[in-house]
């Protein structure tokens, strides 16, 4: 009678507790001792009382009594091993998922509705363009658009075990040369992200932090819109460069724009803002392309850039091809048109600003 032919016994036993798994897989039997004329088995349980103890004692032993031939004996013995503490999840994850990315870039706005998260998924498909590896976190938890803008929504990404506390790691998506990951992949369509203050900082951190991004040149981060612990909480824990602040050229969005400036400028935080990026600084009939016409007004961009000390990035017309593109999941910096290329021309600015 061999230790092995025993161990096999053993697995008739299941715990009707434990999802009726069996002692040996459970890790219960610790310990086999075969002697000329008996056979003495150890069961291992935790300190506290597992109600169904006398019930597998039992079983065990009849286990035992089917197996041994006549003249041999059965025991069982128990003893008290202390339960391993299940560890705690690490909410403080590390940053060693962005240890290979060289720029991390926040794209930011003061209120909603700038077009922002439509400035960010062009700015990362035209640096992917120009060669560059390229990411994008969709952070704006109320209202996640890149997985509409990009044409992912029915994509779920998959995840690995690994890092150095060997938490579950989500694998970005892939799609025009960029990696892509936003807390829309896991929500069902139409379903409202209801989440108080500290839940969405956690999801927001997760969708960064615990993401296998690889090698990146830029990591953008679509930021919610507006100012608060949020964004506090995602600029002190992400290691953001710096960032873009998005506007309209209206004279109204001043205050926001200097609410999201000041944000970065703050004592604690204190991120460079590389440049003022003007969206729908003019509309442009997509029939006539050399006509404009400044529905905001015109210069609004020029003067908030001028008055908070930052440089204009870009002017990016409203045209329909845009909120198609976006619609269609296909952004409009994959093309050549004068809206794409405007994009480009953003792409490429901020690439010199960074070297």
């Amino acid at each position: 009678m061999t230790r092995e032919e025993i161990l096999q016994a053993l697995r008739e036993v299941h715990h009707p507790g434990r999802q009726d798994r069996d002692i040996v897989d459970l890790g219960m039997v610790h310990d086999v001792d075969i002697q000329d004329d008996r056979v003495v088995v150890t069961l291992a349980f935790p300190k506290r009382r597992d109600p169904l103890a006398e019930y597998l004692i039992g079983s065990t032993r009849a286990a035992l009594v089917r197996l041994l031939p006549l003249g041999v004996t059965a025991e069982v013995k128990t003893v008290v091993v202390e339960e391993e503490k299940p560890k705690k999840k690490n909410l403080n994850l590390g940053l060693e998922q962005l240890a290979e990315v060289r720029h991390i870039i926040g794209i930011a706005s003061g209120k909603g509705g700038v077009g922002k998260s439509t400035v960010a998924v062009n700015l990362a498909c035209a640096l992917a363009r120009m060669g560059y590896r390229v990411g994008l976190a969709d952070a704006d938890v109320y209202g996640p658009s890149v997985p509409v803008m990009t044409g992912t929504e029915e994509a779920v990404p998959t995840a690995e075990m690994g890092g150095e506390e060997g938490q579950e790691l989500f694998i970005p998506l892939e799609k025009y040369g960029v990696k892509w990951m936003s807390i829309g992949y896991f929500a069902e369509r139409g379903q409202a992200l209801i989440w108080r203050g500290p839940m969405a900082c956690s999801a927001l951190k997760q969708m960064i932090l615990q993401v296998k991004w690889g090698p990146l040149d830029y990591l953008l981060i679509d930021m919610p819109p507006g100012t608060g612990d949020i964004h506090i909480s995602l600029v002190q824990d992400v290691p953001m460069e710096g960032a873009i602040i998005v506007t309209t050229p209206q004279t109204v969005a001043l205050a926001d724009v200097e609410k999201g400036v000041n944000l970065f400028r703050a004592k604690g935080i204190d991120r460079p803002i590389f440049g003022l990026v003007e969206n729908m600084a003019w509309f442009t009939p997509e029939a006539h392309p050399e006509e404009k016409y400044y529905i905001f007004g015109e210069g609004g961009g020029e003067r908030m850039a001028r008055e908070m000390g930052l440089d204009l990035l870009a002017q990016i017309p409203l045209v329909q091809g845009i909120r198609e593109s976006g619609d269609a999941g296909e952004p409009v910096a994959l093309g050549s048109r004068p809206d794409g290329l405007a994009f480009l021309e953003l792409a490429g600015r901020l690439s010199q600003k960074l070297g």
